[in-house]
């Protein structure tokens, strides 16, 4: 009859004897790791006591951890991920808010040069070369971890953000208060530099935030600020600190789907932005009607095309600044005017009916140009000028 076989005796972790010198000792481990901090890294004597603080909880977390490691060996993939995880564990997520992840990278090298520097003291005999292994194995890791909590914070701000920004420009189309544009933009870090624009195009469609990411990217090329928001299937972008609004929206038309793109007309700062945001949804809902329109196009040279759409504020815009400036000017403009669209745009004829020199007729048309700022010659500018002055004679009270 054989014995009974003994149950199998339990195998020793890896670095058995290296592992209990180093458990005795984590916390000098870890001080001396915050005081090489202390001595090496200006950025983090500067910061608050309380975030220093937070940086001493990771770093004697992280040397549990590393004990964790070693008893483990170091072999799981999913528990080394929970091991390396635990350690930003201990300090709150704002610490990822406060400390970039370049300075991240830098603590978490203090620590390990610190760890490293005492091998010949932490590892018995003959293990030296095993505990620098596992060591350099577990910093990986750790790196690995403090990208996930970095990612993390990333996407969660992201997303707020991008909430943020439609909630600000959905506040701008319905033309809320100044104070409420204010607290929003100040939460998104909008630096109001003037002038500020409003830039309304298709959405290409796809994720929001990164049709947003796009918008971000051609903005820092363009050195512009901007805030964004995709409304159904519009992309609206207010732009500050843009010198040209047209042009410079040029730089962002990449970001924004097929068809027409519409920049409103500049305002001095952020809470005055809805006048231009209604005219460049105005401008952007009746652009299709005209063909031969430029992309980006100002909201202001789509007025005779608003004006025909039922927008009051180009049918206000035409009326005063077109057919009011003529009446105001005097000279004889208006007569003038109706001469030489009577006669189809030919000088000679509008002057044999005014019984005026042609030269006469010439000044005129150039003064029109002057006071309206558009040319009777010019095609475009020339149905404006008609419709003006129909609007103006529909309306001559106001």
């Amino acid at each position: 009859m054989s014995a009974p076989s003994k149950p199998p005796r339990a195998a020793k972790p890896p670095l058995a004897a290296t592992l209990r010198r180093v458990e005795r000792s984590a916390g000098a481990l870890a001080t001396s790791a915050v005081a090489r901090m202390d001595e090496t890294l200006p950025w983090f004597r500067a910061l608050p006591a309380d975030q220093r603080s937070w940086v001493t909880l990771v770093a004697q977390a992280g040397v549990r951890s590393l004990v964790e490691w070693l008893r483990s060996g170091g072999t799981a993939v999913a528990s080394s991920q929970e091991i390396s995880d635990e350690v930003f564990a201990a300090a709150p997520r704002a610490l990822a808010r406060s400390i970039t992840l370049t300075q991240t990278v830098q603590l978490i090298k203090v620590t390990i040069d610190v760890a490293e520097s005492r091998v010949d003291e932490l590892a018995a005999a003959g293990e030296e070369e095993a505990l620098l292994q596992a060591i350099l194995k577990y910093s990986r890791e750790i790196a690995f971890s403090a990208a996930r909590v970095y990612a993390r914070a990333a996407e969660s701000r992201g997303a707020w953000d991008a909430r943020l920004q439609a909630l600000l420009v959905d506040a701008l189309l319905r033309g809320d208060s100044s104070d409420v544009l204010a607290s929003r933009a100040a939460a998104l870090g909008w630096a109001d530099a003037p002038p500020v624009a409003v830039v309304v195009g298709r959405s290409p469609g796809g994720d929001i935030t990164a049709v947003l990411h796009a918008v971000y990217r051609a903005a820092r090329r363009a050195r512009i600020e901007v805030i964004g928001g995709v409304h159904g299937d519009r992309l609206v972008v207010v732009m500050g600190g843009a010198a040209d609004p047209v042009a410079t929206a040029g730089a962002l038309a990449v970001s924004f789907g097929e068809g027409p793109v519409v920049v409103g007309p500049a305002v001095p700062s952020l809470d005055q932005a809805t006048e231009s945001a209604r005219a460049a949804l105005a401008g952007f809902r009746a652009a299709s009607a005209w063909l031969g329109a430029p992309s980006p196009v100002s909201a202001d040279d789509l007025l005779p095309e608003r004006v025909l759409a039922g927008d009051m504020e180009a049918r206000r815009r035409l009326r005063h600044d077109a057919y009011g400036a003529l009446v105001r000017a005097g000279g004889g403009l208006i007569e003038t005017l109706d001469a030489f669209f009577a006669n189809g745009g030919v000088l000679e004829s509008a002057a044999r009916e005014l019984f005026v020199h042609p030269n006469t007729v010439r000044y005129r048309l150039k003064r029109i140009s002057e006071v309206t700022g558009l040319s009777p010659l010019d095609g475009r500018d020339a149905y404006a000028l008609r419709l003006a002055m129909t609007i103006g004679r529909l309306d001559p009270a106001t």
